[in-house]
């Protein structure tokens, strides 16, 4: 009987095992000046070297163009350092470590140096259409501010660290959306009224899914929110039916505390004596001008409460 082994279905994307080291590197302008001057000294031997003959001359030649190519080394190493960039060194191949000290610095000439950018940026998505968790369409956009924090991963663990950032914004964006509602459910979170929340979540969730590529979120916040155009006048309508719902709520029960203090008050202090049936005509009445959205008319009633 064979067995078969099972199969990993997991899709999960394999770290690159790398991470930021600080380069060797000095002060470039010491090594410029005397680049600048071994160029001199190394025309001045070979102009020299015309004057001599005989072996004389060829060991100048050969001195001169020594001097020419230590020159030429001495200055190929040189490497400006702007504030807010750093450079990534690598040797035949092999990461040797970043440059961050700005200004002029001098590193191994046979070095390769990939300029990075760590200075914050911003990054606004397209405004896209999701369902929310009742499956409502929505449109949805947020802006998303990042730097680049460790410059190894961003050059090697990821390809295009820019467009890594863009993708996997866009769908944590997406990826929120589907999962909250539009608006709340008995006290649940919501895109409309917990957008504190939701943003802390979106740039947890964002911060989670580019931290392979060496990148800090250091904000993030929702620029767009609103029902898809199709379905936002039965939306408002809904909205509006729901407002009207909770203000009559609202209107009945001030109304009803009303009456209750006003029966009370009454009881207590011995204005009138009331049986059950005046009191319903009183409270029916006291409902009728305090829930009334219009003025009501007053009745003079020149007889009994019986007549």
């Amino acid at each position: 009987m064979t067995v078969q082994a099972p199969v990993s279905t997991s899709h999960e994307p394999v770290p690159v095992p790398v991470a930021e080291l600080r380069a060797w590197s000095t002060r470039g302008v010491k090594v410029l000046v005397s680049g600048v001057a071994a160029v001199l000294a190394g025309v001045a031997v070979l102009w020299y070297s015309h004057k001599q003959a005989g072996d004389t001359a060829t060991a100048l030649v050969w001195a001169g163009v020594i001097v020419l190519i230590i020159a030429g080394l001495m200055l190929a190493g040189l490497t400006p350092v702007v504030p807010g960039q750093a450079r990534v060194i690598q040797l035949f191949g092999k990461y040797r470590g970043t440059v961050r000290d700005p200004g002029l610095q001098w590193v191994n000439p046979f070095t390769r140096r990939i300029k990075v950018s760590t200075r914050i940026r911003n990054h606004e998505t397209a405004q896209a259409k999701v369902n929310d968790a009742d499956g409502n369409p929505i449109e949805i956009a947020a802006v998303v501010v990042w730097q680049v924090q460790d410059t190894a991963k961003a050059i090697y663990a990821v390809d295009e660290y820019t467009k890594f950032v863009a993708i996997q914004t866009e769908t944590a964006v997406r990826h929120i959306a589907s999962r909250y509602p539009y608006t709340s459910h008995e006290g649940d979170l919501s895109l409309r009224d917990n957008a504190d929340e939701i943003t802390q979540r979106l740039s947890a969730e964002i911060a989670d899914r580019v931290a392979s590529a060496g990148v800090q979120i250091i904000e993030s916040r929702l620029t767009r929110l609103s029902y898809a155009p199709e379905i936002a006048q039965a939306m408002l309508r809904q909205q509006q039916a729901s407002a009207v719902v909770g203000a009559r709520q609202r209107i009945v029960e001030g109304a009803v505390g009303m009456v209750q203090l006003a029966l009370q008050r009454l009881q207590e202090e011995g204005v009138v004596e009331l049986d059950e049936e005046r009191k319903a005509t009183m409270v029916s009445n006291l409902l009728v001008v305090l829930c009334s959205e219009q003025a009501t008319q007053p009745v003079v009633n020149t007889g009994t409460l019986y007549q």
